[in-house]
């Protein structure tokens, strides 16, 4: 017999390797990139249809100079306003015509003045009125003998007095979306990767490799290789998407919600894949092992996967109407129900700093004992063939 680490090992290796090359898991892997990837795309191509070709050449002639530094300050938006000064109006004009300049601005600083060929310049007009209403303002403050600069510092000091109504958070909204899209990936994820192992475990049952392989490892070893290698597929699948996603979001400033913030959940929400994949995994390991066809497969493992479909139901129904429900509370401290509601009241911003890790710590618990009881029931039910092994059977002695 191999070393216990060594006979893992190879056998999650087997299963790394076999996993990844299949045609399902590239076309899903890529079909769930290109899903995450298609909104900042279309927000990058909406961005750039909507930006403008070019900026404005702006000419300002001698008497308007006094225009070119409020102008410089006051431009709004994206708008691009590119001044220079020209001699005269006369030359300000001919290079209009020539299309080196877009726009001149002649008059005074008071009654300004634009000539141009083509367009509106809808912006350069109001910016420019703003302007000459402010100095026209300040040279009637001026002749009416009050300090313009004192009145103006007055009135900045100036502040309106809110009161918001609405007491509700205003990133409820994308943490709600948030929370659906966790709740939806792990229940996929542990569903896709915990039937891999269930209909692994019974194709090998039933063609009699796995009595081969257990000429060489312990029952114990294969089934924990096995474990191992499909959680490290469907790892690397939840991995990539999870990362691409983020650095989508975070490349299209889509997020209300500080990065930061959305990274540690990424990160609790992978914590939580790998707790959920290895209590699920286990026990569907076990249920499939009691039988040798793939027709009677799905009688076994259906009690498993309903404790994954009912935390699921309960976090998509209960969760998003009352956070603070207690039912979603005190359901997602219990193992098997906390890998998919925990992260939704994380998402939520519910869950207090403590609880998340005492969720795991449960978990891991939970998850040792069905992996005792998991790999006695492989280890007593992979070799027998024939009519479906009894549980009770299948956790006696050998």
């Amino acid at each position: 017999m191999k070393s216990t680490s060594n006979a893992v090992w190879l056998v999650a290796r087997r299963e790394l390797r076999t996993r990844v090359r299949t045609r399902s898991f590239v076309l899903g892997t890529l079909f769930m990139l290109l899903v995450v990837l298609a909104y900042p795309a279309l927000m990058f191509f909406i961005g750039s249809s909507n930006a403008p070709a070019s900026g404005t050449d702006v000419g300002v002639t001698p008497q308007a100079t006094s225009l070119t530094q409020p102008l410089g300050a006051g431009t709004p938006g994206d708008a691009e306003w590119r001044i220079q000064r020209v001699d005269d109006r006369q030359r300000g004009e001919n290079l209009v015509r020539e299309g080196e300049l877009d726009v001149l601005v002649t008059g005074t600083s008071t009654e300004p003045e634009l000539v141009f060929e083509s367009g509106d310049h809808a912006d350069l007009r109001r910016s420019l009125a703003n302007i000459a209403w402010q100095r026209s303002l300040d040279e009637a403050m001026a002749e009416a003998g009050a300090d313009p600069g004192q009145v103006r510092g007055q009135a900045d000091r100036v502040e309106v007095t809110t009161t918001n109504l609405d007491s509700s958070d205003p990133q409820q909204a994308q943490r709600l979306v948030i929370a659906f899209v966790a709740a939806f990936l792990l229940y996929m994820f542990l569903i896709m990767t915990g039937q891999m192992i269930a209909q692994g475990v019974v194709e090998e049952k039933s063609n009699r490799v796995v009595e081969m392989l257990l000429a060489t490892i312990s029952s114990t070893q294969l089934m924990a290789g096995k474990i191992l290698g499909i959680g490290l597929t469907g790892l690397i699948q939840f991995a990539v998407i999870g990362v691409v996603g983020f650095g989508a979001v975070s490349a299209t400033a889509t997020l209300v919600l500080p990065l930061g913030a959305v990274a540690g959940l990424l990160g609790w929400i992978l914590v939580w894949f790998l707790l959920g994949f290895l209590l699920y995994a286990t026990l569907l390991a076990a249920a499939s092992s009691l039988v040798s066809r793939q027709e009677d497969l799905q009688s076994v493992i259906t009690p498993v996967i309903m404790t994954l479909v009912v935390p699921f139901v309960v976090g998509v129904s209960v969760l998003p109407a009352d956070p603070n429900s207690t039912l979603g509370t005190v359901l997602s401290f219990v193992p098997g129900f906390s890998p998919v509601l925990m992260p939704m009241r994380l998402a939520l911003g519910v869950a207090a700093p403590w609880e998340a890790p005492l969720a795991a710590v449960f978990s891991l618990v939970a998850s040792a004992v069905v992996l005792w009881l998991g790999g006695r029931i492989y280890s007593n039910a992979i070799l027998r063939t024939g009519a479906r092994v009894k549980l009770r059977e299948a956790l006696r002695a050998s």
